[in-house]
């Protein structure tokens, strides 16, 4: 899939035609109401950071995905191009006529908008999906928002139930696991000491982390049994951490970017009095997670 950020973008050359289908949003954690926007259309525009980062920072809630993520999960759809608005506040001050002319017309030659019913756009949430369906130079889709269970299925609801830890609910409602990456880094060692060498993530502060506990998730193409929490048992002074145990994986990953794929919380975090309890569970752990993750089936959005 192609990424362009939208000043590097040329002035569309085709008719109407021609041009391209595009579907707008912020799209957080590309849930399965975002899906429904971006079906059938082969051009993605959203917006990085997210607007509230520059409009309203102290409302701006934990995301629920990075804009790398994001790409991957909208190349999985199918979409062949991810135009990126570099949100700032001279954008922001962008008309809502304007942001269709400048933009969807001039920008991109859109012959087809696609957007969720409650999208907003341009200085002070001036246009709505009314505005863009009240255009002739293209067409429109407005997507009514999707229920799950009675309820709106929203990146909202799906924040809360990750910071819950029910990840499987979460996955309902994303049509797929949670994602969570970092880049993995030294820890204490303690893993390798108890002989369950672990992959540790220090979670990025501004995306959300599901709630503390054990959980089996998928990690490097492996089943994997993750520990999200401060290590209780002992006293490491560290703070939040992601630690992975690979299962049937031998290597050094160290540097790497390693992407966690969350399945099932198993249980929530607790203190052990010994190691050799904690080891026991561990293993109780290690079980639990190879019945969780049937082998060969690697999850994915």
């Amino acid at each position: 899939m192609k990424v362009i950020h939208l000043p590097d973008l040329a002035p569309a050359a085709g008719s109407a035609e021609t041009g391209r289908r595009v579907a707008i949003g912020t799209f957080d954690g590309v849930h399965i109401g975002h899906r429904e926007v971006i079906r059938g259309c082969d051009t993605v525009l959203t917006f990085d950071p997210h607007p509230l980062a520059v409009l309203h920072p102290a409302a701006l809630p934990k995301l629920l995905d990075a804009l790398p993520i994001k790409r991957d999960l909208l190349a999985g759809l199918g979409v062949g191009e991810l135009v990126v608005i570099p949100f700032d506040q001279e954008f922001a001050e962008t008309d809502a006529e304007d942001f269709i002319d400048e933009i969807l017309i001039r920008k991109l030659g859109a012959s087809h908008v696609s957007v969720g019913e409650n999208f907003r756009f341009g200085r002070g949430a001036g246009g709505d999906a009314a505005m863009l369906a009240g255009r002739t130079e293209f067409e429109t889709t407005i997507v009514p928002l999707i229920e799950l269970g009675s309820e709106t299925v929203s990146s909202t609801r799906i924040r809360a139930l990750v910071a819950a830890g029910d990840v499987e609910q979460a996955a309902l409602c994303l049509g797929g696991p949670f994602l969570l990456e970092g880049e993995v880094v030294g820890g204490d060692r303690r893993g390798r000491e108890l002989g369950m060498p672990t992959a540790n993530i220090v979670p990025d502060d501004r995306l959300a982390c599901p709630g503390h506990g054990v959980y089996a998730a998928w990690a490097h193409g492996h089943p994997a049994a993750v520990s999200v929490g401060v290590r209780p048992t002992f006293e490491t002074g560290r703070g939040l951490l992601v630690e992975a145990y690979i299962l049937d994986f031998d290597g050094d990953l160290y540097g790497e970017i390693l992407r966690v794929a969350f399945v099932r919380r198993l249980r929530g975090e607790r203190r052990f009095d010994s190691a050799e309890e904690l080891v026991e569970q561990m293993h109780r752990d290690v079980e639990a997670v190879r019945r969780a993750c049937v082998a060969g089936t690697v999850p994915g959005r």
